[in-house]
């Protein structure tokens, strides 16, 4: 195997990359391999789907395997090798039946070649033969490193695009403009393209179309669940049977508080879940409880510490420890060897464990955090905000978000957030917001100094509400007294920062490591143009963005 498509890539051997028995996020090398021809078969698809949809026959249902196939393929998703053998079977199977759609309309097989070709091989031991030749890094030897990370730039974050289409399309909502641009750029990728400035290009596309892949997804959560509002969460256990819901998708787990109502089941939220208690249809059940425990990296101590089943509904899984491996369970595209995995939103195992297990025994006393700031409620009181700026009361706004993790280094968006000054307002996303969120950051004339946007999903939020302040003081996103200081995980992140970069928003602020498959070269093209920095030291990086401001 070889891999590096996440911030927690091995950097201890000459070439970053986590390239042994298994990798750091715990993923073998099986798995590894058969997620990379995986990928390859993707490929095959979207080059029949991109056909199909020029000959006037496009495929939705193949466009929706396609977003579940490369989810599957994300930093801690889905560790079960047996599940992507099962796969590559669906893919080429899935491919077959566009493919013979085109031929009905009278396109000819010969005229796709490379993925579009690709056979699985009848076993375990020559499906990983197969994937020998298409790994992360094929054709390193006569294109170079630089093309092989751009290619990297593009798989990563179409990956990150296909897992924020998913979420929106369980929602029920999905955009054929969306699929388009999925299938084009699997069409592309499929050409084994070698010209730097057209991968580049398709990066920057990639984030045009995760800009509409978000507006769809808040369309999603705003139509299904309501506006956010802002709410107090209680983050202490009170007395009771429990279920603990980690991961993203809202739609599980309205589902599983439907079938728990009137049971005496507490359900708590976990990890990138916490913001599910700002929305009116979720919050609306009085036994959706709390939150429990941090981000997804302490997720091993949180699960081990909670007294009852706990449903992982998508990124980020790690290894199930002992003290809780009987109790998990998965759903979506998560899955872990062994673990129970349930489907079609048939939660009754799960609540079976939860009344066989002794929940918490004691109320503990009442600690909450406050989520609920999507845009909706910011710009609700816009007027106050920019009032409060031509004042000069509020003298700066941060975005200090994204994904947290366990590597060293992270400490430093404590640092920063905690230390930037009274008169500014720091907006958070992702689960980066765990490092801070139960500081007391106060407000400014009744605007809260700490305003929690939600998860990463929400990401298209923080983009709105950046432009309406860019409206109303008739400046540019660039102009504004606003830094974004980021933090990255996995190819979701990926996305979003191809989005940022699409929009034209320069000096962002990255870390705590930078990606390893940008080559210093590519990494020189991003900081030419997009003004790209890696974060240093919490006090001076914070200095220089209020010196940069207020210039």
């Amino acid at each position: 195997m070889f891999c590096y498509q996440c911030e927690q890539t091995d950097r201890t051997q000459g070439v970053p990359g986590c390239a042994s028995a298994k990798g750091n996020c715990g993923k073998d090398a099986t798995t590894a391999d058969l997620q990379d021809l995986l990928v390859h078969a993707t490929k095959g698809i979207g080059q029949y789907c991109a056909l199909a949809r020029r000959l006037g026959v496009p495929d939705r249902e193949a466009d929706r395997f396609i977003l579940y196939a490369l989810f599957t393929t994300l930093t801690n998703v889905n560790f079960n090798a047996s599940r992507f053998v099962v796969l590559l079977r669906e893919a080429a199977e899935t491919r077959n039946r566009v493919r013979r759609a085109c031929e009905a309309q009278g396109a000819p097989f010969e005229a796709l070649q490379g993925p579009a070709l690709w056979q699985p091989a009848d076993s375990l031991a020559g499906l990983l033969e197969q994937a020998k030749d298409v790994g992360i890094r094929a054709g390193l030897d006569e294109v170079g490193a630089d093309i092989v990370g751009l290619r990297a730039l593009v798989v990563y974050g179409l990956k990150g695009v296909a897992a924020y289409s998913h979420h929106a399309v369980m929602l029920g909502y999905e955009s054929d403009e969306v699929f388009a641009g999925v299938e084009s750029t699997l069409e592309f990728l499929a050409s084994d393209p070698t010209d730097a400035d057209a991968l580049l290009g398709s990066s920057l596309e990639l984030g045009r179309i995760n800009l509409k892949v978000m507006e769809l997804l808040d369309a999603a959560n705003t139509g299904r669940f309501g506006q956010q509002t802002p709410t107090s969460v209680r983050v202490t256990p009170v007395a009771g049977r429990a279920i603990l819901v980690s991961g993203h998708d809202l739609g599980d787990l309205q589902a599983l508080l439907e079938q728990t109502d009137g049971t005496g089941i507490q359900i708590y939220t976990h990890g990138e879940m916490l913001p599910a208690h700002a929305y009116p249809s979720l919050k609306r059940y009085t036994h959706l409880a709390g939150n429990f425990g941090g981000a997804w990296q302490d997720q091993q101590s949180d699960f081990a510490n909670f007294p009852g089943p706990v449903l992982m509904t998508s990124n980020c899984i790690i290894e199930p420890l002992p003290q809780y491996r009987q109790r998990i369970f998965t759903t979506g595209p998560v899955g872990w060897p062994g673990v129970r995995h349930l489907e079609h939103h048939d939660f009754g195992m799960l609540i079976q464990a939860a009344r066989a297990l002794p929940g918490f025994t004691e109320t503990a006393p009442m600690q909450t955090v406050t989520v609920g700031f999507g845009r909706h409620a910011v710009l609700g009181v816009a007027d106050k905000v920019i009032d409060a700026v031509k004042a000069g009361q509020i003298n700066h706004f941060f975005l200090i978000g994204g994904c947290d993790g366990a590597a060293p280094g992270r400490n430093y968006y404590t640092d920063f957030a905690t230390q930037a000054p009274d008169d500014t307002v720091v907006m958070t996303l992702g689960c980066n917001k765990y490092r801070f969120n139960r500081h007391e950051f106060g407000d400014i004339g009744g605007i809260p100094r700490l305003l929690d946007v939600g998860q990463c999903n929400d990401a298209y939020s923080a983009i709105r509400i950046a432009m309406a302040l860019a409206d109303a003081f008739n400046c540019g996103v660039n102009d504004l007294p606003l830094s974004l200081v980021i933090s990255w995980f996995e190819q979701k992140a990926a996305a979003v920062l191809l989005t940022l970069l699409a929009l034209g928003i320069r000096n962002i602020r990255l870390g705590p490591t930078l990606p390893a498959f940008l080559t210093p070269n590519v990494l020189g093209v991003l900081v030419e143009k997009f003004g790209i920095q890696p974060i240093g030291d919490a006090g001076a990086d914070l200095a220089a963005a209020l010196s940069r401001k207020a210039a």
